[in-house]
């Protein structure tokens, strides 16, 4: 199996939600030599690109992104084991503090939020699910994060989104962090309306969103959010 059809196969494994075969593969593409950035930017980022195409269009849907999502992590551990100090650095965009809001338990969106951000290159730091404002201004200290991206699916948990901001701002911190949301609740309108630096629809969009971020001249606090809909864009 020569390198090209290496990196073709573990796209599709990806794309089918096959972890144990895109484990496989992962391993197949060390021992060939191929640089572990170079699989994640030729096979695994463009294998999730067209599995969160396909659920924009509604020819996929949830479960197919979550399986998607777990052999896009399963071959990640595989690849980032690989970096050496030097490519590991370069690998790693900037931290990502990853959370869902106190009040709501639903991890699905979350889990491939992680997913597609480490296939990005970022460091991505999951708190879980049920986070309480302070945890995540806490934890985003201690793992000295660049974004905190908060999301919930539960219209209730929406005031600890605002709280968190609060917190942030009464703490002296509100210029440490990017703070971005999500979640089927969550609105261009709320985040503007609370103070956050960006929203995102789905994965892709958090992506789109996390490189826009940390690449270009921002500084946390943004007067107006960067709003990623990939889909009201079409």
């Amino acid at each position: 199996m020569d390198k090209e059809q290496v990196l073709k196969d573990l796209c599709e494994a990806v794309i089918e939600g096959d972890d144990v075969k895109a484990v496989e593969l992962s391993n197949k593409a060390v021992e060939l030599g191929l640089a572990p950035l170079t699989v994640v930017k030729e096979a695994i980022q463009p294998a999730m690109d067209i599995v969160g195409d396909r659920f924009q269009e509604g020819e996929a849907f949830l479960p197919e992104l979550i399986v998607a999502g777990d052999a896009a992590t399963a071959s990640l551990d595989v690849l980032l084991e690989q970096l050496s100090g030097e490519d590991s650095a370069a690998a790693k965009k900037g931290t990502v503090l990853l959370g869902v809001m106190f009040g709501d338990n639903h991890d699905i969106g979350k889990n491939l939020v992680q997913a597609v951000l480490s296939a990005n290159g970022f460091k991505v730091i999951d708190l879980g699910v049920n986070v309480a404002p302070k945890a995540f201004i806490e934890a985003a200290a201690k793992e000295n994060a660049d974004i905190i991206a908060s999301s919930t699916l539960i219209t209730t948990s929406l005031p600890y989104q605002r709280e968190m901001i609060e917190l942030l701002k009464a703490m002296g911190k509100r210029e440490d962090y990017f703070v971005i949301l999500g979640g089927g609740p969550v609105t261009p309108e709320w985040t503007q309306k609370i103070g956050a630096d960006g929203y995102g629809r789905d994965a892709k969009d958090a992506a789109n969103l996390c490189n826009k971020l940390v690449s270009g001249d921002y500084k946390p606090g943004l007067d107006e959010p960067i709003i990623e809909n990939a889909l009201k864009s079409k």
